[in-house]
């Protein structure tokens, strides 16, 4: 059995239907019950990774758990440890952690430290583990729906700065690889799109998916922190804006991962949005 933690985000929730697709035996985990329905033999339970007891009953005759945490969980909470306990001692032999690239790109970033405390943990465990690290996620992009559906207008910083955006079901494709193919145990996979794209033409993208112009509005750094502090710790909002705005050459570059794990390219922005253009109508 495959435990999916995160189940009903914009990566658990196709992951479960890769696996049950496959034909494994499934558990969806998520805090609360699902607003959709689960794929047929897939069962779900209630848990918190903030309270790491809560998931111990999900995890029984369990052999491989994706850990997904949330965006609180990336700030504070229970120490990894606690976490990975209660994996270990439930009998579990194989995790997986859905990282972030900027674990590996700036290793002294604060807004990631309790990332980089999951990666260590997880590699110190004992157990068969696999590392993904996303960049930045095409499904950001969902934040700019409601301007886009009343006024066909975005609102963004770092208009022309490009970055290799991934869309998050090619991460569930690259985490159905890793839990079920014990070859790639001790694997650390930097994931990202194929290409770079800027902000403005993302805004690009979703126009010429609605068959209508988006008009795009360039904010300044501090503008688009306000906005983002309503929803993020500030740590992690100083250092998704460094990014942002003054990326890295490796967080430009386009990795090839995705097509190493999955046998097929990744997904350009322009797929994503096509797939969920009717939360931009």
């Amino acid at each position: 059995m495959i435990v999916v933690t995160g189940a009903t985000g914009n990566i658990g929730r196709p992951l479960v239907s890769l696996l049950a697709e496959a034909g494994e035996q499934v558990t969806a985990v998520s805090r609360n019950t699902p607003a959709f329905e689960l794929p047929e033999g897939v069962t779900h339970q209630q848990a918190d990774l903030g309270n790491a007891e809560s998931l111990r009953p999900s995890l029984e005759g369990a052999e491989a758990l994706l850990v997904l945490l949330g965006g609180q969980l990336n700030a504070f909470g229970e120490s990894p440890q606690t976490l990975l306990d209660v994996v270990r001692s439930s009998g579990v032999k194989r995790v997986v952690l859905v990282s972030s690239q900027i674990v590996g790109t700036r290793p002294d970033a604060i807004s990631h430290g309790r990332l980089r405390q999951f990666e260590e943990t997880v590699q110190q465990s004992g157990l068969e583990w696999g590392i993904l690290r996303p960049g930045g996620f095409a499904s950001n992009a969902f934040a700019w729906a409601e301007s886009v559906r009343t006024r066909r207008t975005i609102a963004a910083p770092f208009a022309d700065v490009a970055l290799p955006v991934i869309d998050p079901a090619d991460i569930a494709a690259a985490a159905d690889v890793v839990l079920r193919d014990g070859r790639h145990s001790g694997g650390i996979y930097e994931l990202t799109g194929p290409e770079a794209i800027t902000p403005r033409r993302q805004a690009e993208e979703i126009g010429r998916a609605l068959g209508e112009p988006v008009t795009f509005v360039e904010l300044t750094r501090e503008q688009a922190r306000e906005g983002m502090l309503q929803f993020m710790p500030e740590p992690v909002v100083e250092g998704t804006l460094d990014i942002l705005g003054t990326p890295q050459p490796r967080e430009q570059q386009v990795s090839s991962a995705v097509e190493q794990l999955v046998g097929r390219p990744a997904r350009p922005f322009g797929e994503w949005v096509a797939r969920n253009v009717a939360a931009f109508k």
